[in-house]
């Protein structure tokens, strides 16, 4: 299966907090769409991996992605090694993406960029090839995607572009919320997190509001480069 986005994400949720929206637009603009989790959560303060397994199921069918897989890397102790590297290229080269999106280049969770500069390294190692990968018993053909892109998470990293999601926020935040035992709820008795807080879901609404103030829109995701970014003409920056 050949997608044109495939979101990487260091634990389930990541991908849903940092660009869900932007997710379902392209979903709803007839784009193929993957989500590949690093890890399972099980190191999350709150829940199980297993309850994890279900929320990103659960997830997964709200925002229409097409596949959602997990590599069961180790939480908090996966590195970026030749080993990991290595089943992040499989993933790339077994579905092709022209867009990777993935993990802040700089987070409070140690695990967030560690994920991305893992998963940007394999995405360029992926198109080397002397590099060998088998996958179900065949050989893969080497890919390199387009672009690699990078979500906001924990930190206000300054952005190199938003992207508009007014109309999604509802269901974005429906897919957000589909982890019932990491978020907010004033009635659990699990201990407090840094993202079991109300102001945390509230933080949500308004950085893609004030992203959307900032450039004359009502919601906004934004997201960091590696290289700059190429348009055909002034037109397409309007």
């Amino acid at each position: 299966m050949k997608l044109d986005i495939l979101a990487f994400g260091a634990h389930p949720d990541d991908v849903e907090l940092g660009c869900a929206g932007t997710i379902l637009k392209e979903v709803s603009l007839g784009r193929t769409v993957g989500i590949v989790d690093l890890t399972r959560g099980e190191l999350g303060t709150r829940g199980t991996a297993e309850i994890r397994d279900q929320e990103a199921n659960a997830a997964a069918k709200i925002l229409g992605v097409s596949v959602r897989e997990n590599l069961n890397m180790r939480d908090g102790f996966f590195v970026n090694d030749e080993k990991h590297q290595l089943e992040i290229i499989k993933m790339i080269r077994k579905y092709q993406p022209d867009i990777v999106l993935c993990n802040a280049i700089d987070d409070r969770h140690i695990d967030h960029a560690k994920g991305s500069k893992l998963v940007s390294d394999a995405c360029f190692l992926s198109g080397l090839l002397k590099i060998e990968t088998v996958f179900d018993g065949e050989m893969q053909k080497a890919w390199r995607p387009k672009v690699v892109y990078h979500y906001m998470q924990w930190k206000n990293i300054e952005p190199d572009f938003v992207v508009d999601i007014s109309g999604f926020t509802d269901k974005k935040m429906d897919s957000i919320l589909a982890y019932r035992s990491q978020f907010y709820d004033p009635n659990s008795n699990e201990p407090e997190s840094p993202i079991s807080s109300k102001n945390f879901m509230e933080s949500l609404n308004y950085r893609s509001r004030d992203l959307g103030r900032l450039t004359g829109v009502e919601h906004a995701e934004g997201f960091t480069v590696e290289r700059y970014l190429v348009v055909n003409s002034l037109g397409d920056l309007m």
